[in-house]
């Protein structure tokens, strides 16, 4: 990975739009610094589309999408996105089977069994399509052979599982963060999803499809935390972690636009 300086004036200046993750990429500890809001806003009033790519629950996405300031919200790693269109919330959602909610309590029983140090995240009440454990949010953090374990009783049941820097979170369906930023581009943007003019920010092993499709993608300096469970890393880097770091990169990116 490159650092966030070496990224080219040239590629700023060609940038229209920013996708970002939020835990520990926005956020720090848990809430979202001054600077990072601050950041957020001046992309948004330079006219850049800003997209929240989240693993966290529907009824958070909601909120987010009425009243930040973003272009639109995609949660739950895929399952939906949500965006204000000319005044109004307009939802995608990608395709529910029918008996997950059955075969998601059986994991969650299995996990609760195995990891009894975990739990159920507490946004899982707000939540439409997937089951999330935490392991580093409310309880731990938990090694990382707890983690293991926790991934291997959702892939035992034949779901897909996602590792964040706070939770697992296992669902049944063909979804993720990247197929659902393509369809929000055709049904809110205009058109396919554009990532030569994009950046994605992230920080952890569910921003892989990311990472890896997005030639110009950013992480905050804790990537590195744990980049031994991911196949793709961003090409740069910010010197800082969290919020820091993410108010870092849309300054160098903004600041080149300018230049």
């Amino acid at each position: 990975m490159k650092t966030i300086h070496e990224m080219p004036p040239e590629v700023c200046r060609r940038i229209r739009a920013i996708y970002t993750d939020i835990d520990d990429t926005i956020t720090t500890d848990g809430r979202v610094p001054a600077a990072a809001y601050a950041a957020l806003w001046r992309a948004f009033e330079a006219k850049l589309r800003v997209v929240l790519v989240t693993g966290r629950p529907a009824g958070w996405c909601d909120h987010l999408a009425r009243m930040w300031p973003v272009s639109a919200v995609v949660g739950e790693n895929g399952a939906l996105c949500y965006a204000m269109v000319e005044g109004k919330l307009e939802r995608l959602y990608a395709e529910r089977q029918g008996d997950a909610v059955e075969r998601l309590a059986a994991i969650e029983a299995d996990v609760l069994a195995a990891v009894p140090e975990a739990c159920v995240a507490s946004d899982q009440p707000f939540r439409l399509y997937d089951l999330a454990i935490d392991f580093a949010e409310e309880v731990g953090p938990l090694p990382e052979a707890d983690i293991d374990r926790i991934v291997e009783a959702y892939e035992r049941h034949g779901a897909v599982a996602k590792v964040s820097s706070i939770h697992v979170n296992g669902w049944f369906g063909r979804f993720d963060k990247l197929s659902m930023c393509q369809r929000a581009s055709e049904a809110f943007f205009g058109g396919p999803l554009d990532v030569e003019h994009a950046t994605y920010i992230g920080d952890s092993p569910n921003d892989v499809p990311m990472f890896a499709h997005f030639p110009h993608a950013c992480g905050v300096a804790n990537v590195q935390k744990m980049a031994h469970r991911m196949d793709a890393l961003p090409s740069y880097l910010a010197d800082q972690e969290g919020g820091a770091g993410f108010a870092q990169i849309v300054d160098h990116i903004l600041d080149a636009r300018r230049g």
